[in-house]
């Protein structure tokens, strides 16, 4: 099944994601070559592609797990939690109707 998971940055924390980036992104590379990936990416926390000194609010992905304790198992072990980047992790079962 499809899961969203929703992490909510810290304020402050752009210096920690920056750090934690490349870690981060190799697990959701991880999970794109299994094809279990959907989709993946922040939230600016400006109306910008690239926010600069603003930074992020947050990230989505959305991506296939056995179960929802896989889902939380694998968030809980992200890059961005273990350096304080997320003040909030939510999980929850996504069904994709759009695009067919």
């Amino acid at each position: 099944m499809l899961y969203a998971i929703v992490g909510e940055d810290r304020p402050d924390s752009l210096a920690q994601r920056l750090a934690a980036r490349p870690a981060h992104v190799e697990r959701l590379r991880a999970l794109q070559d299994e094809g279990r990936l959907l989709l993946a990416g922040p939230f600016p926390a400006i109306d910008s592609p690239d926010p600069g000194p603003a930074g992020f609010s947050g990230s989505l992905i959305v991506a296939e797990f056995a179960s929802h304790e896989a889902a939380t198992a694998w968030a809980d072990a992200d890059p961005y939690v273990a350096a304080g980047v997320y003040q909030k992790v939510i999980v929850k079962p996504f069904k994709k109707v759009l695009p067919a």
